[in-house]
């Protein structure tokens, strides 16, 4: 796996407050050479391996999945319903 890249503090605090807040993101991130996109349920932020993390469960499902923050292209919080 490739060196950890930081991501801006800006947008790792804007994680954090969607963890806290449990708002949805639209969570656009590269999978090896796929790009996925989700709506997303933000559910952590943390640090181990040297490397920052987001764990979020798939919209709609149970599906729970852990990235890396510097595979992040874009997320977007989705607006309320």
């Amino acid at each position: 796996m490739a060196e950890y890249q930081p991501i801006s503090c800006v947008q790792h605090e804007r994680l954090e407050f969607s963890v806290l807040r449990k708002i949805p993101l639209h969570l656009e991130y590269r999978q090896g050479l796929e790009k996925i996109l989700h709506a997303v349920i933000p559910l952590d932020v943390e640090t181990r391996s040297g490397a920052e993390w987001l764990k979020f469960r798939v919209a709609g499902t149970d599906e729970i999945i852990e990235i890396r923050l510097d595979s992040i292209i874009s997320f977007v919080e989705q607006p309320a319903s």
